[in-house]
Parts: structure tokens; C-alpha cells; sequence
């Protein structure tokens, strides 16, 4: 009796006193989804293992939104289900923790943590605010123009948007006085957001704006004989992604409007600070070296071969060097470290989704669904379940390596335009990851900064996945047809 009495209360601690308001309840609609699924007969032509990742995986991505505990406890309890379940290898549980990504986005925090603790990033954000701090409109172009001209330069989004552009923000948002325990919806939310979704819009533009875009026109030629270069990848972009820019502040002005109206003083405030800080301190040299050297080798990275990953970490190791960054920072960082936790343990289940036949058993069905169906229907299908099967990724990477050669093939057999094809595909698989908060490298960096909660993350990527729907079919479409794509 005594012992079921401690394990009671160690239950109920664990799960009511530390687990948020109602964590019983949402945990356990977390628990009743899983069991469901792994309880119910495997559908036919799936293995059994890849149906149970499945399970789990679901109800670890409903958590995020419900919230009984943080990200990281929840990846953390699916995986031990999963390898005590004997579903997952020990192995096979912590493969993700290798993945490269993983490690270039917690390079990008580190990173972020020299660019405010020396003053560089806050130099620069005092300068924008000087610049272009007339409204908090011109703040959300000005991130926008960053994110063009450096898209065709820095071949990873994550490089671009989560080591060069998110820390910026941050100091941005603390020059405006919001913190993210603190006003957050002053200025942090809605510049958090308008970053993240305009780095999106950067990676579709262009074929070197992500690492993984290369994939896709791999995929068109190995498929359809079709060199979807550089050229035609920007020129089919072009006008639906200068529009999609010049709406995005806006939209997001609507959907998380900043109570920060007028930004006089601030603007005044930040040019009287800017001559406070005076000339440029040692810290602030030494990083915007190294911020300038990142951006060089990721935008060279053609001629060098540096890994993007590698040339991040090399950008860590002399910030250590010198001094500029302190080891008790870099351990301190727990940003960084939690990031690594959830997001290696989410690239993990999808790596067992793809090794256990879910992903291909998807792709099965996807095209078994759209057969009789006319070309042009077809794409459109195929686009709609391409960019919302994003909810079930962790990695735009991931995404596009499963799905985006079996999505061609589907196409290819039912007289698809083939230009009109690649391109929505293309583009749609930088798009889709406005979806979730878990979804690319900057968007978790982005994310990460703490002023945006996760179910309003998942709200508004939702309002802005139709907006991208709108746009890029909208004004796409027309441009495509002079283009004789289709």
C-alpha cells in the first residue's frame, strides 16, 4: 500500500504540479491517440513498425500544439515508447542526433548568443531602426530585402535566416522594448514571423536560396529529362515571389499586429542610443569578422566545398578563440541545446518513417487517389497533398528527399504539364514548411526566440500557407502560361 500510494503521488507531481494547467488531460489526449493507432489493424501493405513510428509521431506533433510539457520531454517520452516498444533500435532512436541540420542550427544559436552578448547585433539593429525605423512596417520590408538580396548568395536557409538574419532580429525587437517574457507583442511577434516566413519565400526563389533545392532538379531531370537550372527556377519565380514579399509584412501586420504604433520615440531613441555606443568595441570587430566570413564561405561554398554545417562550426571555434564567446555561454545556451534534443529526436522518427515503408506506402496511396483524374487536376492535387503532408515532417530536407521524385512519377504517368509540374513542386517545397514551427532550420531558430507560443505558430503558418496558395497559383499561374510552361 505504501507503494502505491508513493508511486500516486510521484504520478500525480510528475504529471499535474509540473505538467501545465490541465497537463493530465492533454497528455492524455496525447497517450489516447497513440494507443489508438498503435492498437488498430495495420493498414494493408504497410509494416507494422512503420504504422506504430507513425502513431507516435502523430501524437508527439499534436502535443506540440496542446502542450502538457515542452518540446524537448515530449520527443524525449515518444522515442523511449518507440525503443521500448521494440519498434526502433537504440541505433536507429538517435540517428538524427547526427544529422547535420541538427548541428548547423544549433551552430545558428550559438551563433545568435555572440551576436547579442558583444553589442554587434545591436549596433545593427539600432542602425535599422535609424534607417528604416519610420514604422514597424518598414522594420518587416527591410527584413524581407535582406532575405532577397542574400537568397541567390547563401545557398542554406538556416545559414541565411537563422545565423545572419534571426539574430539580427532579436536585437531588433530588444531595441524596440519587447522581450519575449516581456511586450512580446510590442514588435517581437509580429518581426519573429515576418523573418521566418520571408526566408521561406527567399528559399523558393531561388535554386541556390536552400541546400535542398538541388534535390528537386536532380529529381526533374532523373524523372522528366528537364534541366530546371538556376535561370529557369528564378524566372518561373520571379513574379509570384516579388508579390508574395510586398504582401507578407502586411499580412502578418493583420494576423499578429504589434501594439507598437508609433515608433517616433523609438526612432529617436535609437539614434540617441547608437551615439551613446560610440565607437566599435573589440567584441563587435571581432564578430562582424567572423559574420562577414560565414557569409562568404556559405556564398562560395561552390568553390571551396566547406560544408555549410562545418564552415557555422568554424565560425563557433573562433568566436571561442578569441575570446568573443565564452565557453560558459556556449553551455549556457539552452536554447540550443533543448533545439537539439526535440528536433534530433524528430529527424530520428522521420528517418524511421522512411526506413519502415510509411513514406513510400504514402506515396502509393497518393497515387492511387489521383488516377483517372485529368493532368491538370492532378497537379493540383498533388500540390495541395504535397505542401500540407509537410505536418508530417520535421525537416524540409526530409520532405523533398521522400516525396518529391514519387510526386513526379505520379505526375508523369497521368499526362501532367511537365514544366508547370516541377515548377509548383519546387517551389511549394520551400513554402511548405510556413506550416509548423518545427519545420526548417530557421524557422526553429526563429521560433526559438521565444516570442511566438506554438499553437499561435501553427495558426498563423496555417493563414499564411493559404496566402502562399493564393499568390503563388494566383499570379503564378499566368506568369507560367507566357512562360509556356503550361
Amino acid at each position: 500500500m505504501l507503494l502505491i500510494t508513493t508511486l500516486f503521488k510521484f504520478g500525480r507531481a510528475l504529471v499535474v504540479e509540473l505538467a501545465p494547467k490541465n497537463g493530465l488531460l492533454k497528455l492524455g489526449v496525447c497517450a489516447l491517440i497513440a494507443v489508438l493507432l498503435w492498437i488498430v489493424p495495420v493498414p494493408s501493405g504497410l509494416e507494422p513498425k512503420g504504422w506504430k513510428i507513425f502513431a507516435v509521431f502523430l501524437a508527439v506533433i499534436v502535443s506540440f500544439v496542446v502542450r502538457p510539457y515542452p518540446m524537448g520531454p515530449m520527443v524525449l517520452f515518444g522515442l523511449v515508447i518507440l525503443m521500448a516498444g521494440n519498434t526502433l533500435t537504440t541505433h536507429e532512436a538517435l540517428s538524427g542526433y547526427g544529422d547535420s541540420t541538427v548541428w548547423l542550427v544549433v551552430a545558428a544559436f550559438l551563433i545568435a548568443g555572440g551576436v547579442v552578448h558583444t553589442g554587434f547585433g545591436r549596433r545593427l539593429a539600432l542602425m535599422l531602426v535609424s534607417r528604416f525605423g519610420k514604422s514597424i512596417l518598414g522594420l518587416g520590408y527591410s527584413l524581407c530585402a535582406a532575405e532577397l538580396v542574400l537568397g541567390p548568395v547563401v545557398p542554406s536557409n538556416t545559414a541565411r535566416g537563422g545565423g545572419i538574419l534571426a539574430p539580427i532580429t532579436l536585437s531588433l525587437c530588444e531595441a524596440l522594448g519587447s522581450y519575449p517574457h516581456q511586450n512580446p507583442q510590442r514588435a517581437g511577434k509580429y518581426l519573429s514571423l515576418v523573418g521566418a516566413h520571408a526566408n521561406l519565400i527567399a528559399a523558393a526563389m531561388f535554386l541556390t536560396g536552400m541546400a535542398a533545392n538541388p534535390l528537386v532538379s536532380r529529381a526533374a531531370r532523373e524523372v522528366f529529362n528537364v534541366d530546371f537550372d538556376w535561370g529557369t527556377w528564378a524566372i518561373g519565380a520571379l513574379v509570384p515571389a516579388i508579390i508574395g514579399f510586398s504582401l507578407l509584412p502586411l499580412l502578418i501586420y493583420c494576423l499578429a499586429k504589434p501594439t507598437l504604433r508609433d515608433t517616433s520615440a523609438a526612432l529617436e531613441n535609437a539614434r540617441r542610443e547608437l551615439q551613446q555606443m560610440g565607437h566599435w568595441r573589440t567584441g563587435e570587430k571581432v564578430m562582424s569578422g567572423v559574420f562577414i566570413l560565414l557569409i562568404v564561405l556559405w556564398a562560395t561554398k561552390a568553390l571551396h566545398g566547406l560544408d555549410t554545417t562545418l564552415a557555422a562550426w568554424i565560425g563557433v571555434c573562433l568566436l571561442l578563440l578569441t575570446n568573443t564567446l565564452k565557453w560558459e555561454e556556449v553551455i549556457s545556451n539552452d536554447k540550443a541545446w533543448d533545439t537539439l534534443i526535440w528536433l534530433g529526436g524528430l529527424l530520428a522518427m522521420a528517418n524511421g518513417l522512411k526506413a519502415h515503408g510509411f513514406i513510400d506506402w504514402f506515396a502509393k496511396n497518393v497515387e492511387a487517389l489521383v488516377s483517372g483524374f485529368s493532368g491538370m487536376t492532378v497537379i493540383f492535387i498533388l500540390a495541395l497533398i504535397y505542401f500540407y503532408s509537410m505536418y508530417g515532417f520535421s525537416m524540409v530536407t526530409a520532405h523533398i528527399s521522400a516525396l518529391v521524385a514519387a510526386f513526379f512519377a505520379v505526375a508523369a504517368t497521368t499526362g501532367a504539364p511537365v514544366m508547370l509540374t516541377i515548377a509548383i513542386l519546387a517551389y511549394f517545397s520551400n513554402l511548405c514548411a510556413c506550416t509548423t514551427n518545427y519545420s526548417s532550420g530557421p524557422v526553429i531558430v526563429y521560433y526559438g526566440l521565444g516570442y511566438v507560443p506554438a499553437n499561435q505558430w501553427f495558426a498563423t503558418g496555417f493563414m499564411v500557407s493559404l496566402f502562399h496558395l493564393i499568390v503563388w497559383l494566383g499570379a503564378g499561374l499566368p506568369a507560367w502560361k507566357v512562360l509556356g510552361w503550361w
